[in-house]
């Protein structure tokens, strides 16, 4: 799933491409929007909300979208040939004078008042990367569930916003700490450097087209994606194994030397090394 340094990346690129010109076309292949007609508006802006886009358009509106785990907004030229999938994948096209944005497998896509967009995105915590960045705020939403992994509190964007599964698994590395050490057994020293660490990492990358956590040359991240390889710290291999609340189970990486705290339920690595065997094949 993209995470909160994507998506603010291609609200960018959605902005830069489509903000201040009028569209001349707009099609929306879903059922509900099949019949709207924005040609003739103007494109105010295309914004972040942790893991959600708002592109606000004259009159009020804003189309909101979610790119959960395949969607993608692309951005062409004029006569431009379309390469972000199929056609039967393309679920919304905004075209302006010069440029066309076009979003392919979009799960989320709602055409709402612009003076009602909390309704949608108000739930969220603090956004990492928006100027509603609140550390004591992201902090405080954290620790008033001290009972829950600290995995699946990062995860929920209630607490704070724009933090996914990589995010997850490399702060608790770089904390170390594993991912269902509970929020209340955190140190509080390591409490207290989490928000700014997290901000820091999703800053440090908003700009690269690769993600990187380390500062190593050809090493791109501590643990994510890394099992069963050697730990860049230790030379324990990294473990993988499913961590959720029973609603969406997600792959999470840790070093058991490096990352004090409890182990995952037995039978979860099992599961996680037989996929990771299948995708070696």
């Amino acid at each position: 799933m993209p995470e909160g340094d994507t998506v603010w990346q291609t609200a960018r690129r959605l902005h830069d491409a489509l903000a201040g010109k009028v569209l001349t076309r707009s099609d929306f292949r879903v059922p509900k929007y099949a019949t709207v007609d924005l040609a003739g508006r103007t494109v105010l802006n295309t914004v972040a909300r942790g893991k959600h886009l708002l592109t606000r358009i004259e009159g009020g509106l804003t189309l909101h979208s979610h790119l959960r785990m395949e969607g993608a907004w692309k951005v062409y030229g004029s006569g431009e040939r379309w390469k972000g999938g199929p056609a039967h994948q393309i679920r919304a096209v905004l075209t302006t004078a010069d440029r066309t944005a076009v979003g392919y497998r979009l799960p989320v896509l709602d055409l709402l008042r612009t003076a009602q967009e909390d309704r949608t995105v108000g739930h969220l915590g603090p956004d990492l990367l928006g100027p509603d960045w609140d550390p004591d705020r992201a902090l405080a939403n954290l620790l008033a569930d001290p009972a829950r992994p600290l995995g699946e509190a990062l995860l929920d964007q209630r607490n704070l916003a724009g933090i996914g599964n990589v995010y997850k698994s490399e702060l608790c590395f770089l904390l170390g700490v594993t991912p269902w050490l509970t929020v209340g057994s955190l140190p509080a020293e390591r409490a207290a450097q989490l928000p700014a660490l997290a901000k820091k990492l999703l800053e440090a990358n908003r700009d690269r087209m690769v993600r990187r956590t380390t500062g190593l040359r050809n090493q791109d991240l501590f643990v994510y994606g890394r099992a069963p390889r050697p730990c860049l710290r230790c030379g324990t291999s990294v473990r993988v194994a499913d961590q959720g609340d029973g609603t969406q189970e997600r792959p999470t990486y840790w070093c058991p030397t490096c990352q004090r705290g409890p182990a995952p339920p037995p039978g979860a690595p099992q599961m996680w090394r037989e996929r990771y065997r299948r995708t070696q094949k």
